[in-house]
């Protein structure tokens, strides 16, 4: 990993983070960091085209998706005042439909633009940092932070109560634009009521993240290969996991995956461009875990994080696995 020059005082995630005094990005492909059944969409459009749910019983507006954006826009302003920000890239799903009571007996096909009405059940965004990078086995990552909004779980027929999102900073990966997450800059429920709460949980994430730690963690990653009869036991584990009677399972660590990525991981094991195995069957680590977050992207939106979380924690503990700790070597056994 290159350590990057850093300038001295500057707030202490600034001072924590490699830092590019000029940086210069190579062009990579722009793909979605989450695909499954998701949408792209604009700030203008969440806030010009899409009404914003309440809470049915006394009719308290929610905390917009929009709303939940700028915050974390403002914050990442306010923490990294000389870097390089970029606009949030905005992902929606479940998309709800509906009409104003005007136009409630029209036929379909007669509807006005103004008498349809729209929002998304789910949302989930990432900001990238830019000129915030550093190279994991010849992959440039970017400091990138972002976070999910699904309204499912709220229960929005009651009054208004604190709301809930997801949160997270960490890395992406720059040539497959893959998420690196880890627990420590992660909330999995970030429960907010008014946008100055939301600020001060966010802002608070931001400093005790350690970008080092998390990236040297990341780099270690390249360091362990796996064989190709030890990926291949990784696989047939991996797929009889879900089947295993319960009490069995509950002692070996989590795998979040479900069979469909599991798949798609033996598949980008022989296919993928970036991180396919080498020319003996082998493949380090940090291409495994990007099998893992590569295959990721095909989970719903509420999922997506926590799944990603997984990979981290899962690609880790295989580690722990080649040097001997029991839990995770059912896995490679």
């Amino acid at each position: 990993m290159e350590l990057l020059p850093v300038i001295k005082n500057r707030p202490i995630i600034e001072s924590s983070v490699p830092r590019l005094n000029h940086p210069t990005i190579p062009s990579f492909e722009n793909k979605p960091f989450i695909e499954a059944n998701t949408i792209e969409v604009n700030m203008n459009h969440l806030k010009n085209d899409c009404i914003i749910p309440v809470f049915s019983k006394d009719n308290e507006k929610t905390i917009a998706h929009q709303e939940f954006v700028e915050v974390v826009q403002e914050c990442i302003g306010k923490t990294f005042k000389r870097e390089t920000i970029e606009n949030p890239e905005i992902r929606v799903s479940h998309q709800i439909k509906g009409r104003v009571p005007s136009a409630i007996y029209k036929p379909a096909k007669e509807l006005l633009d103004e008498e349809r009405t729209v929002y998304y059940e789910r949302m989930a965004f990432i900001i990238r940092i830019p000129s915030v990078t550093s190279v994991i086995d010849g992959n440039r990552i970017a400091l990138t932070l972002g976070g999910v909004r699904a309204y499912n779980q709220e229960n929005l027929y009651n009054k208004k109560t604190y709301e809930k999102f997801k949160f997270f900073i960490g890395f992406q990966n720059l040539v497959c634009c893959n998420l690196c997450v880890s627990s420590d800059g992660y909330v999995e429920e970030l429960k907010a009521d008014s946008l100055d709460s939301m600020k001060s949980k966010i802002t608070k994430v931001i400093s005790d993240y350690k970008a080092i730690d998390h990236m040297r963690t990341l780099k270690d990653l390249a360091n362990y290969n796996l064989t190709e009869h030890q990926f291949a036991q990784l696989i047939g584990r991996a797929r009889l996991y879900n089947y295993l009677p319960k009490q069995e399972r509950i002692l070996i660590p989590d795998l979040l995956m479900n069979d469909g990525q599991i798949s798609t991981v033996a598949k980008d094991y022989y296919t993928d461009e970036s991180f396919c195995r080498n020319a003996k069957g082998d493949i380090n680590l940090w291409k495994v875990y990007n099998l893992f977050t590569q295959a990721n992207k095909s989970s719903y939106i509420d999922t997506f994080l926590n799944r990603n979380i997984n990979a981290f924690d899962f690609s880790n503990g295989l580690i722990k696995a080649i040097n001997g700790d029991e839990n995770y070597h059912w896995f490679l056994s």
